[in-house]
Protein backbone atom coordinates (compact mmCIF):
# COMPACT_ATOMS: atom_id res chain seq x y z
CA UNK A 1 0.00 0.00 0.00
CA UNK A 2 1.05 3.83 -0.95
CA UNK A 3 0.13 7.12 -0.08
CA UNK A 4 1.62 10.38 -1.23
CA UNK A 5 1.60 12.10 1.89
CA UNK A 6 0.94 11.07 5.98
CA UNK A 7 -0.29 14.74 8.08
CA UNK A 8 0.16 14.57 11.23
CA UNK A 9 -1.71 16.23 13.56
CA UNK A 10 -5.63 17.26 12.51
CA UNK A 11 -6.07 20.63 14.34
CA UNK A 12 -6.51 23.81 11.78
CA UNK A 13 -3.56 23.18 10.00
CA UNK A 14 -3.94 19.65 9.32
CA UNK A 15 -6.75 19.91 8.37
CA UNK A 16 -6.66 22.78 5.40
CA UNK A 17 -3.73 21.39 3.81
CA UNK A 18 -5.27 17.52 4.31
CA UNK A 19 -8.10 19.16 2.28
CA UNK A 20 -5.90 21.29 -0.02
CA UNK A 21 -3.99 18.28 -1.06
CA UNK A 22 -6.64 15.95 -1.48
CA UNK A 23 -8.58 18.25 -4.18
CA UNK A 24 -5.11 18.52 -5.98
CA UNK A 25 -5.75 14.31 -6.06
CA UNK A 26 -2.88 13.24 -3.91
CA UNK A 27 -3.61 10.10 -1.12
CA UNK A 28 -3.40 12.06 1.99
CA UNK A 29 -3.49 9.82 5.57
CA UNK A 30 -4.44 11.92 7.95
CA UNK A 31 -3.41 10.59 11.73
CA UNK A 32 -4.38 12.41 14.86
CA UNK A 33 -3.03 11.58 18.31
CA UNK A 34 -6.86 12.26 20.25
CA UNK A 35 -5.33 11.90 23.68
CA UNK A 36 -2.87 15.13 22.82
CA UNK A 37 -4.34 18.42 23.67
CA UNK A 38 -4.79 20.70 20.60
CA UNK A 39 -4.82 24.66 20.26
CA UNK A 40 -8.18 24.11 17.46
CA UNK A 41 -10.10 22.74 20.18
CA UNK A 42 -9.72 25.83 22.18
CA UNK A 43 -9.74 28.83 19.48
CA UNK A 44 -12.57 31.28 19.40
CA UNK A 45 -11.14 30.85 15.76
CA UNK A 46 -11.36 34.42 14.55
CA UNK A 47 -10.03 36.28 11.84
CA UNK A 48 -9.80 39.71 11.74
CA UNK A 49 -8.01 41.88 8.48
CA UNK A 50 -7.01 44.71 11.33
CA UNK A 51 -5.87 44.31 14.40
CA UNK A 52 -4.18 45.84 17.56
CA UNK A 53 -4.83 49.91 18.88
CA UNK A 54 -2.74 50.74 15.87
CA UNK A 55 -5.10 48.96 13.36
CA UNK A 56 -2.43 47.04 12.15
CA UNK A 57 -3.18 45.34 8.99
CA UNK A 58 -2.33 41.28 9.08
CA UNK A 59 0.86 40.31 7.48
CA UNK A 60 -0.46 39.72 4.06
CA UNK A 61 -4.48 40.71 4.73
CA UNK A 62 -5.09 41.71 1.12
CA UNK A 63 -4.10 38.16 -0.23
CA UNK A 64 -4.71 36.13 3.06
CA UNK A 65 -8.69 37.40 3.50
CA UNK A 66 -10.41 37.36 -0.02
CA UNK A 67 -8.61 33.56 -0.05
CA UNK A 68 -10.04 32.50 2.85
CA UNK A 69 -13.49 33.46 2.54
CA UNK A 70 -13.57 31.59 -0.65
CA UNK A 71 -11.99 28.67 0.51
CA UNK A 72 -14.37 27.63 3.28
CA UNK A 73 -17.00 29.05 1.93
CA UNK A 74 -16.24 26.64 -1.16
CA UNK A 75 -15.86 23.15 1.67
CA UNK A 76 -19.15 24.31 2.86
CA UNK A 77 -20.84 23.82 -0.32
CA UNK A 78 -19.13 20.92 -1.82
CA UNK A 79 -20.06 18.83 1.61
CA UNK A 80 -23.15 20.57 2.37
CA UNK A 81 -22.48 21.85 6.01
CA UNK A 82 -21.89 25.28 7.97
CA UNK A 83 -19.23 25.80 10.15
CA UNK A 84 -17.79 29.48 8.81
CA UNK A 85 -19.57 32.59 9.72
CA UNK A 86 -18.42 36.15 8.46
CA UNK A 87 -18.96 38.96 10.59
CA UNK A 88 -18.09 42.28 10.94
CA UNK A 89 -16.23 43.05 14.47
CA UNK A 90 -17.23 46.05 16.27
CA UNK A 91 -14.49 48.15 17.79
CA UNK A 92 -16.10 51.08 20.50
CA UNK A 93 -13.64 54.25 20.92
CA UNK A 94 -12.84 53.93 24.67
CA UNK A 95 -12.38 57.52 24.29
CA UNK A 96 -12.69 61.07 22.25
CA UNK A 97 -8.67 61.09 21.91
CA UNK A 98 -9.19 57.03 20.62
CA UNK A 99 -11.84 58.05 18.29
CA UNK A 100 -10.05 60.99 16.27
CA UNK A 101 -6.84 58.63 16.38
CA UNK A 102 -8.42 55.52 14.80
CA UNK A 103 -10.49 57.68 12.48
CA UNK A 104 -7.23 59.19 10.93
CA UNK A 105 -5.85 55.73 10.69
CA UNK A 106 -9.23 54.87 8.47
CA UNK A 107 -8.07 57.69 6.06
CA UNK A 108 -5.18 55.21 4.78
CA UNK A 109 -6.84 53.46 1.93
CA UNK A 110 -5.20 49.97 3.37
CA UNK A 111 -7.04 50.42 6.64
CA UNK A 112 -9.95 51.89 4.97
CA UNK A 113 -10.84 48.79 2.72
CA UNK A 114 -11.52 46.92 5.82
CA UNK A 115 -13.77 49.31 7.34
CA UNK A 116 -18.08 49.50 7.36
CA UNK A 117 -19.35 52.96 6.19
CA UNK A 118 -22.00 52.77 7.97
CA UNK A 119 -22.24 52.07 11.29
CA UNK A 120 -25.26 51.68 14.01
CA UNK A 121 -23.57 52.78 17.49
CA UNK A 122 -26.98 53.02 18.75
CA UNK A 123 -27.94 49.55 17.93
CA UNK A 124 -24.93 48.86 20.09
CA UNK A 125 -25.63 50.94 23.07
CA UNK A 126 -28.47 48.39 24.75
CA UNK A 127 -25.99 46.11 25.30
CA UNK A 128 -22.13 47.25 24.98
CA UNK A 129 -20.57 50.30 26.71
CA UNK A 130 -19.76 53.02 23.71
CA UNK A 131 -20.62 56.75 24.42
CA UNK A 132 -17.77 57.33 22.00
CA UNK A 133 -19.15 55.31 19.25
CA UNK A 134 -17.06 53.06 17.44
CA UNK A 135 -16.08 51.61 13.72
CA UNK A 136 -16.34 48.33 12.22
CA UNK A 137 -14.03 46.24 10.54
CA UNK A 138 -15.40 43.72 7.76
CA UNK A 139 -13.98 40.68 5.92
CA UNK A 140 -14.04 39.28 9.50
CA UNK A 141 -15.75 36.45 10.95
CA UNK A 142 -14.73 33.03 12.65
CA UNK A 143 -14.60 29.64 11.85
CA UNK A 144 -16.54 27.35 14.90
CA UNK A 145 -13.06 24.92 14.77
CA UNK A 146 -14.71 22.57 16.45
CA UNK A 147 -17.02 21.46 13.92
CA UNK A 148 -14.91 22.13 11.35
CA UNK A 149 -12.15 19.97 12.37
CA UNK A 150 -15.39 17.11 12.82
CA UNK A 151 -16.48 17.76 9.47
CA UNK A 152 -12.61 17.51 8.01
CA UNK A 153 -12.22 14.04 10.21
CA UNK A 154 -15.59 12.46 8.88
CA UNK A 155 -14.43 13.37 5.08
CA UNK A 156 -10.82 11.52 5.49
CA UNK A 157 -12.25 8.28 7.65
CA UNK A 158 -15.22 7.92 4.91
CA UNK A 159 -12.15 7.38 2.39
CA UNK A 160 -10.43 5.11 4.40
CA UNK A 161 -7.69 7.75 4.93
CA UNK A 162 -7.73 8.37 8.28
CA UNK A 163 -5.71 7.11 11.22
CA UNK A 164 -6.66 7.64 15.10
CA UNK A 165 -3.35 7.03 17.03
CA UNK A 166 0.08 8.38 17.95
CA UNK A 167 2.38 8.66 15.10
CA UNK A 168 6.03 8.03 16.37
CA UNK A 169 9.38 8.90 15.23
CA UNK A 170 10.41 5.30 16.17
CA UNK A 171 7.70 3.56 13.88
CA UNK A 172 8.71 5.85 10.53
CA UNK A 173 11.88 4.35 8.20
CA UNK A 174 12.99 7.51 6.53
CA UNK A 175 14.88 7.83 3.49
CA UNK A 176 15.79 10.02 1.29
CA UNK A 177 12.79 9.08 -1.16
CA UNK A 178 10.06 7.76 1.14
CA UNK A 179 9.11 7.10 4.06
CA UNK A 180 8.00 3.51 5.75
CA UNK A 181 5.17 3.53 8.45
CA UNK A 182 3.00 0.73 9.31
CA UNK A 183 4.11 -1.19 5.89
CA UNK A 184 2.66 1.78 4.14
CA UNK A 185 4.72 3.51 1.56
CA UNK A 186 4.65 7.41 2.13
CA UNK A 187 5.70 9.85 -0.18
CA UNK A 188 6.27 12.56 2.80
CA UNK A 189 5.01 13.09 6.60
CA UNK A 190 4.11 16.45 7.20
CA UNK A 191 4.09 17.64 10.79
CA UNK A 192 1.25 19.81 11.46
CA UNK A 193 0.80 19.34 15.29
CA UNK A 194 0.98 22.35 16.56
CA UNK A 195 3.03 23.28 20.00
CA UNK A 196 4.06 19.11 19.71
CA UNK A 197 6.49 19.72 17.37
CA UNK A 198 8.79 21.28 19.65
CA UNK A 199 9.29 17.80 21.26
CA UNK A 200 10.16 16.49 18.03
CA UNK A 201 13.74 16.12 17.48
CA UNK A 202 13.83 16.82 13.89
CA UNK A 203 12.41 20.27 14.09
CA UNK A 204 13.41 21.07 17.85
CA UNK A 205 15.96 23.24 16.27
CA UNK A 206 12.90 26.18 14.99
CA UNK A 207 12.28 29.21 17.54
CA UNK A 208 8.94 28.33 18.36
CA UNK A 209 7.66 30.81 21.19
CA UNK A 210 4.56 29.29 22.70
CA UNK A 211 1.79 31.40 24.19
CA UNK A 212 -0.91 30.56 26.50
CA UNK A 213 -4.43 31.62 25.69
CA UNK A 214 -7.64 31.31 27.84
CA UNK A 215 -11.14 31.76 27.03
CA UNK A 216 -14.72 31.87 28.87
CA UNK A 217 -18.17 30.41 27.45
CA UNK A 218 -20.86 32.77 29.08
CA UNK A 219 -24.90 32.90 28.87
CA UNK A 220 -26.30 35.83 28.51
CA UNK A 221 -30.24 36.97 28.05
CA UNK A 222 -31.31 38.60 24.97
CA UNK A 223 -28.32 39.61 22.97
CA UNK A 224 -29.40 40.46 20.17
CA UNK A 225 -25.80 41.62 18.72
CA UNK A 226 -25.06 39.09 15.84
CA UNK A 227 -21.45 41.04 15.24
CA UNK A 228 -18.31 40.60 17.15
CA UNK A 229 -17.22 42.69 19.67
CA UNK A 230 -13.54 43.78 20.59
CA UNK A 231 -12.04 45.97 22.81
CA UNK A 232 -8.81 44.58 24.74
CA UNK A 233 -11.07 41.42 24.91
CA UNK A 234 -13.88 39.77 22.49
CA UNK A 235 -16.65 38.67 22.89
CA UNK A 236 -17.92 36.36 20.02
CA UNK A 237 -21.65 35.84 19.64
CA UNK A 238 -21.50 32.05 19.11
CA UNK A 239 -25.66 31.35 19.02
CA UNK A 240 -28.00 32.49 20.49
CA UNK A 241 -28.13 33.29 24.52
CA UNK A 242 -24.37 31.94 24.46
CA UNK A 243 -20.93 33.71 24.15
CA UNK A 244 -17.74 33.36 24.10
CA UNK A 245 -15.30 35.92 25.92
CA UNK A 246 -11.39 35.91 25.59
CA UNK A 247 -8.73 35.53 25.32
CA UNK A 248 -5.79 36.22 27.55
CA UNK A 249 -1.96 35.79 26.61
CA UNK A 250 0.56 34.57 28.48
CA UNK A 251 4.52 33.45 27.93
CA UNK A 252 4.85 31.38 31.02
CA UNK A 253 3.22 28.69 33.07
CA UNK A 254 2.61 27.20 29.76
CA UNK A 255 0.38 23.97 30.50
CA UNK A 256 -3.33 23.37 29.53
CA UNK A 257 -4.56 24.24 33.07
CA UNK A 258 -7.42 27.16 33.45
CA UNK A 259 -6.56 29.52 36.22
CA UNK A 260 -9.00 31.87 38.42
CA UNK A 261 -6.54 35.17 37.54
CA UNK A 262 -7.12 34.07 33.43
CA UNK A 263 -10.74 34.23 34.53
CA UNK A 264 -10.78 37.24 37.14
CA UNK A 265 -8.91 39.56 34.15
CA UNK A 266 -11.07 38.38 31.20
CA UNK A 267 -14.12 39.16 33.56
CA UNK A 268 -12.76 42.31 34.67
CA UNK A 269 -12.51 43.38 31.30
CA UNK A 270 -16.12 42.46 30.28
CA UNK A 271 -17.54 43.80 33.26
CA UNK A 272 -16.79 47.30 31.38
CA UNK A 273 -17.96 46.30 27.75
CA UNK A 274 -21.09 44.23 28.83
CA UNK A 275 -24.22 46.37 29.62
CA UNK A 276 -26.00 42.94 30.33
CA UNK A 277 -25.96 40.24 33.47
CA UNK A 278 -24.10 37.30 32.48
CA UNK A 279 -22.91 33.84 33.45
CA UNK A 280 -19.79 31.58 32.73
CA UNK A 281 -20.45 28.48 32.22
CA UNK A 282 -17.30 27.32 30.52
CA UNK A 283 -13.60 28.51 30.97
CA UNK A 284 -10.68 27.11 28.73
CA UNK A 285 -6.89 26.68 28.14
CA UNK A 286 -4.69 25.86 24.79
CA UNK A 287 -1.00 27.09 24.07
CA UNK A 288 -0.73 28.58 20.41
CA UNK A 289 2.33 27.66 18.57
CA UNK A 290 3.77 31.22 18.18
CA UNK A 291 7.54 31.81 16.79
CA UNK A 292 9.75 33.84 17.55
CA UNK A 293 9.14 36.09 14.48
CA UNK A 294 5.90 35.78 14.03
CA UNK A 295 5.64 34.07 11.22
CA UNK A 296 4.76 30.35 10.20
CA UNK A 297 7.00 27.52 9.74
CA UNK A 298 6.65 25.85 6.10
CA UNK A 299 8.85 23.79 4.18
CA UNK A 300 10.76 20.78 4.29
CA UNK A 301 13.62 19.40 6.74
CA UNK A 302 17.29 20.50 5.12
CA UNK A 303 18.91 16.68 4.93
CA UNK A 304 15.36 14.91 5.30
CA UNK A 305 13.58 15.94 2.10
CA UNK A 306 10.99 13.44 2.76
CA UNK A 307 9.98 15.07 6.37
CA UNK A 308 8.37 18.59 6.32
CA UNK A 309 6.86 20.72 8.74
CA UNK A 310 3.63 22.91 8.36
CA UNK A 311 2.65 25.15 11.77
CA UNK A 312 4.23 27.83 13.66
CA UNK A 313 1.40 30.09 13.17
CA UNK A 314 0.19 31.19 16.47
CA UNK A 315 -3.04 33.40 17.10
CA UNK A 316 -4.01 33.58 12.99
CA UNK A 317 -3.94 29.68 11.72
CA UNK A 318 -7.88 30.34 10.68
CA UNK A 319 -6.85 32.72 8.30
CA UNK A 320 -3.21 31.69 7.56
CA UNK A 321 -3.59 28.47 6.57
CA UNK A 322 -5.49 28.32 3.47
CA UNK A 323 -3.44 30.47 1.64
CA UNK A 324 -0.14 28.77 2.76
CA UNK A 325 -1.96 25.44 2.47
CA UNK A 326 -2.16 26.01 -1.47
CA UNK A 327 1.48 27.46 -1.24
CA UNK A 328 2.74 24.93 0.50
CA UNK A 329 0.83 22.83 -1.85
CA UNK A 330 2.53 24.34 -4.79
CA UNK A 331 5.90 23.62 -3.97
CA UNK A 332 5.32 20.26 -2.73
CA UNK A 333 3.64 19.23 -6.32
CA UNK A 334 4.56 21.47 -8.88
CA UNK A 335 7.84 23.34 -7.63
CA UNK A 336 6.46 26.59 -7.04
CA UNK A 337 8.69 28.95 -4.25
CA UNK A 338 7.52 29.39 -0.96
CA UNK A 339 7.07 32.47 1.08
CA UNK A 340 10.31 33.32 2.37
CA UNK A 341 9.11 34.58 5.34
CA UNK A 342 7.36 31.50 5.92
CA UNK A 343 10.35 28.97 4.84
CA UNK A 344 12.43 27.24 7.37
CA UNK A 345 14.83 27.63 5.05
CA UNK A 346 15.04 31.01 6.86
CA UNK A 347 16.90 29.14 10.03
CA UNK A 348 18.76 26.70 8.42
CA UNK A 349 21.80 28.24 10.05
CA UNK A 350 20.61 27.08 13.61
Amino acid sequence: MTADFLLVGQGVAGSVLAWTLDQRGCSVILADDPILPSASAVAAGIVNPLTGRKLVHTWKANELFPFLHQFYSSIEQDLQVRFFHPKNIYRPFRSIAEQTAYLALTNDPDVQQYISKNVDNQGYSQFINNPFGGLEVTQAGWLDLTEFVRIIKGYFIKKNQYFEGRVSLDELKISDTKAEWKGIDIGKVIFCDGVQTRENPLFDWLPYNPVKGQILTAMVENYSISTIVNQGIFILPVREGLIKIGATYSWHDLDWQTTDDGREFLESKVRELLKVPYQVVAQQAGIRPSTKDRRPFIGLHPNQPTVGIFGGMGTKGVSLAPYLAEQFTRYLLDGEDLEPEANISRYVSL
